[in-house]
């Protein structure tokens, strides 16, 4: 029979996008700076009312990306104790103790190259010196109160530095979710707004879209290094390797929802603020596809509109 009853349907229906599924999005600035981005950032002293906001309508969780306003070439900042993602961190956790905080781990808000990686004295990669400071940047987050650690850069290596630096700093119960990147031009939003424009026009370890199973082979390394989750990303551009990471690696699988994703799939409104119903479906079918959470820069909005339906 077919089913065309709005109540029937309603009754049949399988579990829908819920708050509880979205992390969001803090772009991090520092209160002072008023300088107009691509996409919306947060200044620090807000922090505290955006949680409370996220909190209220059964959001769980924020991943927070940070940069440093003074750079070099060896991104002394990014381990800061006294730098914007550490202050960032604690004032999240302050708010809301039971918040579950996510960071990024990377250079590239930090190196005066907005490249992920740190350059030797011949201008090369330094691979090692890198891994020594994205271990310390993690050690630094957990130490702040960061609930898992995102390794952003994709070098072999950086996840087992991590793990080993956590551990011998005593954050063994803190997590580490590495991101699985492919190469996309859905990333200029976040890249300019936040200063991360690689003076090269490339990020080294990022996976062609037309080798998805370089993507699995990576994902597996990153699990063998110590990994307790994946993000992959764009989201909406790796349903596919989603689907086949299920079933190929035993950690939980999370789509970071990408800057131009938020931007191409929203509209604005009379009132200033984004429709996001159309998030509101791409993100229903990552959750059909085995998102075990969804990272989003409109996690808010979509939160409110889902309580209001």
């Amino acid at each position: 029979m077919p089913i065309h009853r709005t109540a029937v349907r309603s009754f049949l229906g399988g579990p829908g996008l819920t708050p509880a599924d979205l992390a969001m999005v803090f772009l991090m600035r520092e209160d002072d700076d008023t300088k107009p981005r691509p996409m919306p950032t947060l200044p620090l002293r807000e922090v505290s009312a955006a949680v409370e906001a996220l909190a209220s309508v059964g959001v769980k969780a924020v991943k927070i990306f940070a940069g440093s306003r003074v750079r070099d070439a060896q991104a002394s900042q990014g381990a800061s104790p006294t730098g914007l993602m550490a202050r960032s961190i604690r004032s999240a956790k302050k708010t809301a103790p039971g918040m579950l905080v996510m960071t990024e781990t990377c250079v590239c808000s930090h190196n005066d190259s907005g490249e992920c990686w740190l350059a030797d004295q011949r201008g090369d990669m330094d691979l090692k010196q890198t891994i020594r400071i994205l271990a310390a940047q993690a050690v630094m987050q957990a130490e702040a109160g960061a609930d898992i650690v995102g390794p952003a850069a994709m070098m072999p290596g950086a996840v087992r530095a991590v793990r080993e630096a956590l551990d011998g700093a005593g954050h063994r119960a803190v997590g580490i979710m590495p991101h699985l990147i492919f190469e996309s031009s859905l990333y200029e939003g976040y890249r300019a707004s936040m200063g991360a424009v690689p003076r090269s026009g490339a990020r080294v370890f990022q996976i062609d879209p037309g080798r998805p199973q370089q993507a699995v082979q990576v994902a597996r390394d990153m699990v063998d290094e110590g990994a307790d989750m994946i993000l992959t990303e764009p989201a909406l551009h790796t349903v596919d390797t989603l689907v086949h990471l299920k079933d190929k690696i035993p950690v939980p699988v999370v789509p970071f929802s990408v800057s131009g994703e938020y931007l191409r799939l929203t509209d604005r409104r009379d009132d200033g603020g984004r429709d996001v119903r159309g998030l509101i479906e791409a993100y229903t079918v990552l959750k059909r596809a085995g998102a075990a959470r969804i990272i989003t820069y409109g996690a808010l909005d979509i939160a409110r509109e889902i309580r209001a339906l």
